[in-house]
C-alpha cells in the first residue's frame, strides 16, 4: 500500500504533515511533502484528532430507524400529531405492511394500549416503541399477526380479565422471531452517517441472547467494508461465545429492570461468569436502586478493568465514593439532557442534579465514557459534547449545571479506547492506528463551537471513510 500523506494538519498547535502507511501513522514531520509518495490530502490547517468512538449505540436498531416514523418529542407532542403521523405512514403502505414507530413518550398522549392504537390505525399492523426502548405497544391487527395468544410469555401484559393489552415489556427477542423476516440489515448508510461525524468505532450495547442475532450484526458490519470498527456486547447467555469476525469482543451486557429485579445471588453469579471468560460486565442502570445494587454485587463478586454502569441515569452523590473505590466506569449520554431534560424537570421526583451526572463523577475519580445511545437519541456525538458543556435542555433550562465539563474534556469522552471508556484518550502518534478525524478548523475554534459540521474527513485504519469534498 502506498503512503497517504495528510498535509498541513494542526497537531498539538503545530502545523505538520502526517504520513499514513499500512493502516498506521508512519511519520509526523514538518514539511513532509518533500518525501511524500502516493496520495496527498490537504488539511488546510485543520486540526487532526483521534477519530471518535461512541461507547453505547444499537446499530441494527439505528439502521431500522430509517424505515420507521418518529412519534415522540420534539417531533410529535400532541395526540393529534400522533394520529396524523401514524395515519400518514399507514397510507403509504399496503394493508399487510407493518407501521413501525419509535420514540413515543407519555407526554404526547398518555399511556398507549392496543385499543388506543386501534382508534388511530386499525387496518394495518402497528407497533410503537417507547423512547426508553423497554416497551413495544401493538394494535390488535399486529397482535393477531404474531399470534400473541399462542403462548404465555413474561412481559406480555394482560388486564384483569386476562386479555392482552398490546403492551410488551422487554421481549424484543421473542417479538423479533414472530415478526415477518426483515431484509438483511444494511449498515452502509449508518457507517457513512457516523463517519460524517468523525466516528470510526462504536460499541454495540444490544444484549443479544441468540448467536444468530450476533452473526447478523457481524455480517452487517462486514458489509461496511472496514469503514466502522464495532465492539459488541451481547447478553449473559453469550458470555462464553466467541464473537464472529469482524466484531471485537466487549463487555457482557445485563439489563436491570426494577420491575423484574434478579436476586442478589443471581447478579453476583452473572458477574463471576463474565469475569471467568475474561469479559467485563456492563449493567444497564437507570434508577438509583439499580446503581446501588450493582455496586453491592460488584463489591461481593469483585471487579476487573472495564466493568461499567451504562447510562447511570440517577446516581446519588453518596454512591460516588463506592464507584470510585470499585474502579467502575460510567458510560453516559449527555444528549439526553438536551432531548429529554424538560420532561425530566417536570416528572423527576428527586433532585435533578442526580440525573446524567458527568462533572462530579470525573471529579470523584470515576472514569466516564461518552455515548449517544442512538437511535434512542441523536447519533451526532458533537451534540452530546455540546450538551455536556452547557447542560441546557431544548427549552433552555439548566439541568444539573454542576455537572458541566470543559469542551476538551467533552471531546475526550469520545476519544478513549473501546475497551477503556473514560480512560486516557488515544493519541495521534507514530505507530498508532490511523483512525483519524480531520477538522475544517484549528482545535481551538472547534472547542469554542462543538459541531459536527467542523468534520472534514474521517479515516479508519488508514482508509478514508468520509471526505466532505466528495460528500459535497
Amino acid at each position: 500500500m502506498s503512503d497517504l500523506v495528510l498535509l498541513d494538519g494542526e497537531l498539538g498547535g503545530v502545523r505538520t504533515d502526517i504520513v499514513v502507511r499500512d493502516g498506521k501513522i508512519a511519520a509526523i514531520e514538518r514539511k513532509q511533502r518533500a518525501i511524500a509518495r502516493g496520495e496527498a490530502l490537504d488539511c488546510n490547517g485543520g486540526a487532526v484528532i483521534p477519530a471518535l468512538h461512541d461507547h453505547h449505540v444499537h446499530l441494527l436498531a439505528l439502521a431500522a430507524a430509517k424505515h420507521s416514523v418518529v412519534v415522540g418529542p420534539p417531533a410529535v407532542r400532541t395526540p393529534e400529531e400522533l394520529a396524523d403521523v401514524l395515519r400518514c405512514a399507514a397510507a403509504t403502505r399496503r394493508t399487510d405492511e407493518w407501521v413501525r414507530a419509535t420514540g413515543y413518550h407519555e407526554s404526547v398522549g398518555g399511556e398507549l394500549d392496543r385499543w388506543r392504537l386501534d382508534a388511530l390505525v386499525a387496518d394495518h399492523p402497528v407497533r410503537v416503541q417507547h423512547r426508553s426502548g423497554a416497551l413495544w405497544t401493538l394494535n390488535s391487527r399486529a397482535l393477531q399477526e404474531i399470534d400473541v395468544a399462542a403462548e404465555a410469555v413474561e412481559g406480555v401484559e394482560r388486564d384483569a380479565a386476562g386479555e392482552v393489552t398490546g403492551r410488551l415489556f422487554r421481549v424484543d427477542d421473542w417479538l423479533r422471531r414472530r415478526l415477518p423476516p426483515p431484509p438483511p440489515p444494511d449498515l452502509a448508510d449508518v457507517a457513512r452517517l457516523l463517519a460524517s461525524y468523525g466516528v470510526a468505532g462504536t460499541t454495540d450495547a444490544t444484549p443479544y441472547t441468540d448467536v444468530a442475532d450476533i452473526q447478523a450484526l457481524a455480517d452487517a458490519v462486514r458489509g461496511t467494508k472496514r469503514s466502522l470498527r464495532v465492539t459488541a456486547t451481547g447478553g449473559a447467555e453469550l458470555a462464553g461465545v466467541r464473537l464472529p469476525a469482524p466484531l471485537l469482543t466487549g463487555p457482557v451486557k445485563v439489563i436491570l429492570d426494577d420491575a423484574r429485579f434478579p436476586s442478589f445471588a443471581t447478579l453476583t453469579e452473572v458477574i463471576r461468569a463474565a469475569h471467568e471468560h475474561r469479559r467485563p460486565i456492563a449493567f444497564h442502570c437507570v434508577t438509583e436502586m439499580s446503581a446501588a445494587v450493582v455496586c453491592a454485587a460488584l463489591g461481593e463478586a469483585g471487579t476487573i478493568p472495564g466493568d461499567r454502569i451504562e447510562h447511570g441515569s440517577v446516581i446519588d452523590r453518596k454512591l460516588m465514593p463506592v464507584l470510585a473505590s470499585l474502579g467502575v466506569t460510567v458510560v453516559t449520554q449527555p444528549g439526553f439532557v438536551r432531548e429529554r431534560g424538560d420532561e425530566y424537570l417536570e416528572e423527576f421526583e428527586g433532585d435533578a442534579a442526580d440525573l446524567y451526572r458527568c462533572g462530579t463523577l470525573i471529579e470523584s475519580g470515576i472514569p466516564v465514557g461518552g455515548s449517544t445511545d442512538a437511535p434512542f437519541a441523536d447519533p451526532d456525538p458533537w451534540r452530546a459534547m455540546s450538551v455536556a458543556v452547557s447542560r441546557l435542555t431544548l427549552g433552555g433550562a439548566a439541568l444539573g449545571p454542576r455537572e458541566a465539563i470543559r469542551p476538551a474534556r467533552a471531546v475526550a469522552l469520545f476519544t478513549s479506547r473501546a475497551g477503556d471508556p473514560g480512560g486516557e484518550s488515544r493519541r495521534v502518534a507514530v505507530g498508532a492506528p490511523a483512525d483519524l478525524c480531520v477538522l475544517r478548523v484549528p482545535l481551538a475554534a472547534a472547542l469554542a463551537d462543538l459541531r459536527s459540521e467542523h468534520v472534514a474527513m474521517t479515516m479508519v485504519g488508514g482508509r478514508v471513510s468520509y471526505d466532505s469534498r466528495e460528500a459535497g
